[in-house]
């Protein structure tokens, strides 16, 4: 699939960026990394394969440099803040990183006649779900300013397109999870907010256990569902969206899921049979804005870019990021 192009890859230091990259290596393309390592690894990319540039897009030069000496013929975006409760906390900060941030990049793409950008952007974009499964024609209503700032920036795709031609995928994904199959690379949040890895944590005695919040959800056990959807196979996605985009493609939005839903007390059930380890649970009561379901309907990723999520058993999702866990670096990077 390579291009003769080099990829302008933002946030690629992160957990989703990090995979990406060692995908895309794969195929032989020509890989710049930008990442501020605000919350990203460098331990996590493979430096002697890549050219890293350690910054932050609001810095113009840097970005003016990049895109004079590399030309980029497409930007893969996945720099952004993605903690929910603290977007409600401190907006702002959000409104500032995961919108601001982006427009400077945006303009400088639009000097430099670059118009390919792949864009990291979640089911969160839909708020509180009218159907499930949801697709891409599900109404737009985020219910907090993580999910309205990717929203907007969608927005601001879609016009640059009007405007000056730029093509865009937006991949809205749903729960990512899971790492490398062979533990190379993981999971590293600080804090960690997930629901696989705060599993796992609570198996190692990391941390004291797992609260579920809200056992009394319309639901067969009674605990949320979600669709997860493994990194590598997000990974894929942005490969595949790729050569959608040299093809040709128009601006579309895609979503990225499985098609199938987990409650959180079939993910525990499962790690404790992945780990041989009791895992320690409290409950608790529900959290303000968790919908009961959210599964993806990923027809479109089908059809659109030949896409379809390879790793549909949560059970493979739990056993990487387990090996990922336990390995050398004990799923951390050395901080």
């Amino acid at each position: 699939m390579a291009d003769t192009g080099t990829l302008l890859i933002t946030g690629g230091a992160g957990y989703i960026g990090s995979h990406t990259v060692q995908h895309l290596l794969g195929f032989g393309e020509r890989i710049v990394v930008l990442d501020n390592l605000v919350f990203g690894h460098k331990e996590a990319l493979p430096l002697d394969r890549i050219t890293f540039v350690e910054g932050n897009m609001a810095d113009v030069g840097l970005l003016d440099r990049l895109f004079t000496e590399h030309q980029p013929e497409a930007v893969l975006h996945f720099a952004a803040f993605a903690y929910v409760g603290e977007s409600v906390t401190d907006p702002l900060k959000y409104y500032r990183n995961n919108l601001g941030g982006p427009l400077l990049l945006l303009e400088m793409m639009q000097r430099h006649g670059c118009k390919r950008f792949i864009f990291s952007s979640t089911c969160a974009t839909y708020g509180n779900p009218v159907q499930v499964p949801m697709n891409e024609d599900h109404p737009q209503s985020p219910v907090n300013p993580y999910g309205a700032s990717k929203w907007m920036l969608e927005r601001v795709l879609r016009d640059c397109d009007t405007a000056w031609g730029l093509k865009s995928v937006f991949l809205r994904y749903f729960n990512a999870s899971g790492c490398d199959p062979e533990g190379r690379i993981g999971e590293d949040h600080d804090p960690e907010t997930h629901l696989i890895p705060r599993i796992l944590m609570a198996a190692t005695g990391e941390i004291e256990n797992i609260t579920v919040f809200g056992t009394d959800y319309p639901t067969p056990d009674g605990t949320c569902i979600r669709d997860y959807i493994h990194v590598c196979d997000l990974a894929s996605a942005h490969a595949k969206a790729l050569d959608y985009l040299r093809a040709g493609g128009a601006t579309t939005p895609v979503n990225l899921g499985t098609g199938r839903g987990f409650s959180v007390k079939e993910i525990i059930e499962t790690a404790q049979a992945v780990t041989g380890k009791t895992i320690p649970v409290s409950y608790g009561p529900r959290r303000a804005g968790d919908p009961p379901e959210l599964i993806c309907d990923a027809a479109k990723a089908k059809a659109v870019l030949g896409w379809v999520a390879q790793h549909t058993d949560p059970r493979s999702h739990i056993e990487a990021a387990w090996k990922w866990m336990t390995g050398p670096l004990k799923g951390r990077y050395p901080r």
